[in-house]
């Protein structure tokens, strides 16, 4: 029999190759990790992280899981005291408790927080070098604020990725943005979001540094949302300056789940989850080129969520139809004058 065990970490990314294993280096978390679970078992066990930090970025309340036999872990305590013992100084599990079998650090992750830190000093500081990026200059906060709101929402945000990214979707949900000054010329620019897309904290904060150093007004940022476009960003912020702060998870999926911007507007009603495995996703509002990525992303949450069975009830200008496909799934017509959401393979 297996257990779950769901651990948090903090780690000083400087001397590493970022958190996901690689074919050419052992040198990543991920890797450190696993070689301490091999030498525990003498088996290859997977280890799953909320989030891919890259090369030199940090944590404080990375969430992790595996899987391992009872037999080689009799408790979340024993897991936590044995990969303590080995891993490296500089990387350390500060919490390890079982979690059910279905979790997983990041499919189940709603909300996660990073930190990117800021020096303004003309010097910087020895002890902090390499935790903070040292910019060298005052930055204008209330701009940088200004700019940061219009970022808040749920927005495609392709011009805050880089290229390269493996993410099939690039709508993600900002819920909270600060920009802090805080005591030693520190600034730190603070993002709380439904997830993030490759480098993107990196971008954002690159791009409201420039708001912040009058390159652009604080109205530009809203320009470059809109443009899905990365060569209108800033530049990517060194790595060095952000850190992992911590995970949120929801025990049960939330009843309602709501989106709006001036592209669309929904409701994703969950409330018969429980009883029946239904959902039902209304559209009060989407422009036809949006409407395929938005059936797609939501119906596939509500069937990860539990549902069994997804309806549909949008507006005709959006133009759903059973000929097109959303995803992995076909629509159907349904009673009511609603569609039903089905796997392709079933249609």
């Amino acid at each position: 029999m297996k257990k779950n065990i769901r651990m948090t970490l903090e780690y000083d990314g400087s001397r590493y190759d970022g958190w996901q294993k690689q074919g050419n280096t052992d040198n990543t978390i991920q890797g450190k990790l696993e070689a301490v679970l091999f030498k525990w078992t003498g088996q290859e066990v997977e280890v799953y992280g909320s989030g891919r930090t890259d090369a030199g970025v940090h944590a404080r309340g990375q969430t992790a899981n595996f899987h391992i036999e009872e037999k080689f872990c009799p408790s979340a305590a024993a897991a936590k005291e044995y990969m303590n013992r080995y891993l490296p100084e500089d990387i350390r599990v500060i919490d390890a408790k079982e979690a059910p079998e279905r979790f997983h650090s990041r499919l189940s992750a709603v909300r996660k927080t990073y930190a990117y830190y800021v020096e303004t000093a003309d010097r910087k500081c020895v002890f902090e070098r390499k935790y903070v990026y040292g910019l060298g200059r005052e930055l204008d906060i209330p701009a940088m604020e200004k700019a940061a709101g219009y970022l808040l929402g749920e927005h495609d945000f392709s011009s805050f990725c880089s290229s390269g990214h493996q993410a099939e979707e690039t709508v993600r949900t900002l819920y909270d943005i600060s920009v802090d000054r805080g005591t030693d010329d520190i600034i730190t620019i603070r993002l709380k979001g439904s997830g993030f897309l490759y480098n993107m904290v990196r971008i954002i904060a690159g791009t409201l540094m420039k708001v912040g150093m009058g390159v652009w007004p604080p109205e530009h940022v809203k320009e470059i949302l809109e443009a899905r476009d990365r060569k209108e960003a800033g530049e990517t912020a060194p790595a060095r300056g952000l850190t992992m702060v911590g995970i949120q998870y929801e025990k049960e999926p939330a009843l309602t789940v709501t989106g709006e911007n001036e592209h669309w507007s929904y409701i994703l009603d969950q409330t018969e989850l429980e009883t029946s495995k239904t959902a039902v996703l209304k559209i009060l509002f989407c422009e036809p080129e949006e409407v395929i990525r938005l059936v797609r992303r939501m119906v596939h949450q509500a069937y990860w969520n539990g549902a069994e069975t997804v309806f549909i009830e949008a507006p005709e200008a959006c133009g759903l139809n059973g000929a097109e496909t959303y995803g992995f799934y076909r629509l159907v017509q349904a009673e009511n004058g609603r569609w039903r959401a089905v796997e392709k393979r079933l249609v």
